[in-house]
């Protein structure tokens, strides 16, 4: 799931929704040259994705361990009360966690990758390895689709769209980029931009104060550019971040060649009895 390239709409989309817990979007906003380093910024977080996801395990351990040292050492500061928290406060951790993980299986669902339920299920229940690297208590995490549901419930009372999201919305729409790619972020960026903004939930785009599309036309249109961004081939869009999936590749074997049609052998297995998430 994580090789399709419609991720890099869902990631965009994370952002967006991270954007709205005012707690955590300061601990980015008040440590962060993002607005400086937009691409690089992007490109990071993409590597660490990537190299959880098919890295070694000894390479994600020590992906992790750097996630969690960098964490230690930030801090930020309501604006409004004067508290100063660090940024791997347990509940932020969370936050980060469930809006990135969230926003990849719902983009991934409603472009066409063709996941059955109890594969949503697997897939957040395999997340909370991921949340243990960055700092969690993987049975404090959500492990499939309720309760991920229910925990997003739970919060939407703390969530708005402060200074910071508009700040972050503003940098989505149009990231400083070299003058010869202005043409490009015009014509590409804008949409990839809009259409993960459009992928939110209604709650998101009330905050934000800016609608959206019904959720028929935009999922067509998450479907319409999932077609279009499979036309580069593999190869090249696997160099992207930098070669982990032609790694894992060198590494496991053809065999593991990430592929949307082998969710159906997966499926198989996870109808069998005993083939769900352990």
């Amino acid at each position: 799931m994580h090789g399709d390239p419609v991720m890099w709409i869902a990631g965009v989309r994370a952002l967006y929704l991270q954007a709205l817990h005012p707690r955590a979007v300061r601990g980015v906003t008040q440590n962060s040259d993002f607005r400086q380093d937009a691409w690089g910024r992007l490109l990071r977080t993409a590597n660490f994705v990537g190299t959880i996801t098919y890295g070694t395990t000894e390479a994600a351990e020590k992906a992790g361990a750097r996630v969690r040292a960098i964490h230690r050492h930030l801090f930020a500061t309501d604006p409004d009360t004067g508290e100063r928290y660090g940024v791997d406060e347990p509940e932020l951790l969370l936050w980060v966690h469930c809006a990135e993980i969230d926003s990849y299986l719902q983009v991934a669902r409603r472009s066409g990758i063709p996941l059955t339920d109890r594969q949503a299920d697997a897939y957040v229940h395999e997340q909370r390895s991921a949340a243990r690297l960055v700092g969690l208590d993987p049975a404090a995490v959500p492990g499939d689709t309720a309760s991920m549901a229910a925990y997003f419930a739970s919060v939407r009372s703390e969530l708005a769209a402060g200074p910071e999201a508009y700040d972050v919305d503003a940098f989505l729409r149009r990231p400083p980029v070299a003058p010869l790619l202005v043409p490009a972020r015009e014509v590409l960026w804008r949409r990839v931009a809009a259409l993960a903004y459009a992928a939110l939930p209604p709650y998101a785009h009330r905050l934000y104060g800016r609608p959206a599309p019904p959720p028929a036309t935009v999922t067509r249109r998450l479907r319409a550019a999932r077609s279009m961004l499979r036309t580069v081939p593999d190869e090249l869009r696997w160099r992207l971040p930098p070669r982990h999936i032609l790694r894992a590749m060198d590494r496991l074997g053809p065999g593991t060649r990430p592929s949307p049609y082998r969710l159906r052998e997966r499926a198989a297995i996870l109808d069998e009895p005993g083939g769900g998430p352990n």
